[in-house]
């Protein structure tokens, strides 16, 4: 086996570095440690490492007052079995039943696996590792670590990677996969700490060691710091195959939860053939903006005050009971807000979604401000014997059923002192004992991504391997959780699909001349855009991130029309089709270099999904999921009782009519994309019997070649 090593490839007067390994990772969330140490441990050691940021992502740094971690049970008397969880997660609509099927048989050893690294997942004095009941969740599979459990995960596995000294290398965003013939042959990387003066932080992600030690870069010496001594702004990898765990799409919208750093990269994957699934089913939820954090669970369930305001903060008023005039049910539904944290159309037709509508009305439609207001309860009178039952069983069980005698700051910290102690140590800190917090309805999770089949391997890429939120393995409802789940799942059988038939290393034959092509591309396009600035232009790229981000979250959120999609989705159009001659960027400015790839990314990524949405609207799709697609001839939420709630918010529930089938897109970056509608994978039978599967096992080790 090669080790990953160093040469350079030349374009003109670019001498760019290229690193030869058999197996690069794109991400160091949980999912993209996951497979690096999985490799090593399958005995395909031969990994590298890079990161746009090595410290920022999802898993390193989102989170909820609980955050869930979804997998087979395993306490307690209550019968769970593999085919019934993956019967639970099938169940969700437009799923892959042989998806299902792994994420449940592989639940448990993945857990266990994370058990074993260091994350503390709670056990009674039994050994049993105890669990409740998360939303779509029939049974207690769910378990936490608290408000940080992927935050956990990521700390715990990349220890094991420092360990195992495989090289990790930061600053590098993914500008394009390098394919060619259906065949990955690699990657192209825009450097962000070259070009301009680091800063001391930065300096010290780009030659981190991984034993936590920096060097200063002298000859020879680690991969890493070899790197370091290079000038160009551009990074070629050749790789036989690449995990991308970049994370979902989270640079489409500007109402998002997604954490400062975490862009994601699909546009690179779209562009270059990577088939695109279920990419309309997105998770929205009411979420703090400064600092973005999932306001679900306790936050919810101890009744804050909801207060809205105009843009410089004044005209305060209680919005929701201006709907809603019974403070009772109010508080019932607010209560229910934390059980039911993502917005689920079901529950907006008479349930606790109303309060996410209400909400976007505020924001979105209205251009108001809207709070969390912890230091008082509601107006009303709070009556614990009028609110819902399992609000007030809940309430009493806690030690705060006396909602009148208390505050919802009082609640929040007897029933969770951590969900309070989190925006105190927060960047900015918010201390809810004096200060309202400010939330928006934002994009939290996108269920679908790239497609890939049972083992993680992309449908039409061989050697591209999609994990974590990257991968288009959920359906339209998932559990709360096994997202979590899915990204170890998927990274643990990608590993081992790479150790049993692609652990070679890469050939030459092809990558010159992708990789060549790519570089082209990419230097053209920041030469002309610095020549623009140089001509007397203004720097626009912050102006223009800011512009496309805010259309796709007013156009195409939670609240969708065929119009509002149509109207965004010229808008994009126009704006890739002109990208070559519409950025301008300051060469001096690090951020503004990495804006213009950046931007190309999110437009590609908009311009794939809102065709998604159209072709979903022609196929007859209806409001599912996450989303309400406006419908005149539908009807309003509560339909019983007239709120006067806007004509935006009328629709029609799809009712599972499409949950058998499942929207697939093809897109060579050229064109309008093209979309199949295929009936979905069932859940593979059951094939049980020991001789049988003993006799294949000592054949494959139970990883079959692919078929076709």
């Amino acid at each position: 086996m090669t080790a990953p090593h160093l040469t350079h490839l030349s374009l003109g007067d670019e001498r760019v570095p290229v690193i030869t390994t058999t197996s690069l990772v794109i991400g160091t969330g949980s999912a993209g440690y996951c497979a690096a140490e999985r490799l090593a441990g399958f005995g395909a050691p031969d990994v590298v490492v890079v990161a746009d940021k090595i410290r920022a992502g999802a898993s390193r740094n989102a989170g909820s007052d609980k955050q869930t971690y979804y997998k087979l049970t395993l306490s307690g008397g209550e019968p769970d079995s593999v085919r019934s969880m993956a019967e639970t997660l099938f169940s969700g609509g437009s799923m892959d039943g042989d998806n299902a099927l792994a994420e449940a048989a592989l639940s448990a050893r993945c857990f266990f696996h994370l058990v074993e690294a260091g994350v503390p997942f709670p056990a009674n004095h039994s050994g049993e590792f105890v669990g409740y009941k998360t939303d779509h969740d029939p049974r207690q599979r769910a378990t936490s670590v608290g408000p940080f459990t992927s935050k956990s995960m990521v700390e715990s596995l990349e220890a094991r990677i420092r360990t195992l000294g495989i090289p990790v290398i930061g600053n590098c965003r993914l500008i394009d996969l390098l394919t060619e013939d259906g065949e990955i042959r690699g990657a192209l990387f825009l450097r962000t700490d070259v070009g301009a003066s680091r800063s001391p932080a930065q300096e010290e992600e780009t030659v981190e060691t991984n034993r936590g030690e920096v060097h200063a870069p002298e000859p020879g010496g680690t991969l890493v710091e070899q790197l370091a001594r290079e000038t160009s702004r551009f990074l070629l990898i050749r790789a036989t195959n690449v995990v991308q765990a970049t994370g979902g799409p989270a640079g489409m919208y500007a109402d998002s939860v997604f954490p400062h750093g975490q862009w994601g990269g699909a546009g690179a994957a779209l562009r270059n053939g990577a088939r695109g699934h279920n990419l309309t089913e997105w998770q929205f939820g009411m979420a703090s903006i400064k600092p973005r954090w999932n306001v679900s669970g306790t936050y919810m369930q101890v009744v804050p005050r909801f207060v809205s305001t105009d843009a410089d903060g004044g005209d305060e008023r209680e919005f929701l009971a201006d709907v809603i005039g019974d403070p009772n049910q109010l508080a019932s539904l607010v209560f229910l807000k934390g059980y039911q944290w993502p917005f689920d159309i079901r529950k907006a037709r008479d349930g606790s979604s109303l309060i996410d509508l209400l909400v976007y009305r505020e924001t979105a439609m209205r251009g108001r401000r809207v709070f969390l207001d912890f230091r008082s309860n509601p107006s009303g009178d709070l009556d614990p014997a009028e609110l819902d039952d399992q609000a007030r069983v809940y309430l009493e069980r806690a030690g705060v059923a006396d909602l009148a005698g208390s505050t919802p700051i009082q609640r929040l910290r007897h029933m969770n002192e951590p969900s309070y102690q989190f925006y105190l140590g927060r960047n900015p800190g918010v201390d809810l004992e004096t200060d309202m917090l400010e939330i928006a309805v934002c994009a939290q999770h996108n269920n679908g991504g790239i497609a890939v089949d049972a083992w993680w391997h992309s449908s039409v890429i061989d050697g591209l391997f999609p994990v974590g939120e990257a991968a288009g393995a959920h359906g339209v409802y998932r559990p709360g959780g096994a997202a979590l789940n899915s990204g170890q799942v998927g990274a643990t059988r990608a590993a081992q699909y790479i150790a049993a038939h692609r652990a070679g290393p890469p050939g030459d034959q092809g990558f010159e001349s992708v990789a060549t092509a790519a570089l082209d591309r990419a230097t053209g396009l920041l030469t002309d855009a610095v020549e623009r600035f140089r001509s007397g232009a203004e720097d626009n790229t912050g102006s223009l991130i800011a512009e496309v981000t805010e259309l796709m979250s007013r156009n195409a959120g939670l609240v969708r029309s065929r119009a509002s999609v149509m109207e965004a989705l010229d808008r994009v159009t126009g704006w890739l089709e002109g990208y070559a001659d519409l950025t301008v960027v300051d060469q001096s400015s690090r951020r503004s270099v990495n804006r213009l790839f950046l931007i190309h990314d999110i437009l590609t990524s908009q311009y794939v999904y809102l065709h998604a949405m159209r072709d979903y609207l022609d196929r007859g799709g209806n409001s599912r999921g996450s989303v309400l697609y406006t419908d005149p001839d539908g009807e309003l939420p509560w339909p019983d009782q007239d709120l006067g709630l806007p004509e935006e918010f009328r629709f029609v529930l799809d009712a599972g009519a499409l949950d058998g089938v499942t929207q697939e897109v093809d897109w060579s970056g050229e064109g309008v994309p093209e979309f199949t509608w295929r009936d979905v994978r069932p859940i593979p039978g059951d094939d049980d019997f020991f001789e049988n599967v003993w006799r294949s096992f000592r054949t494959d080790h139970g990883v079959p070649p692919r078929q076709g």
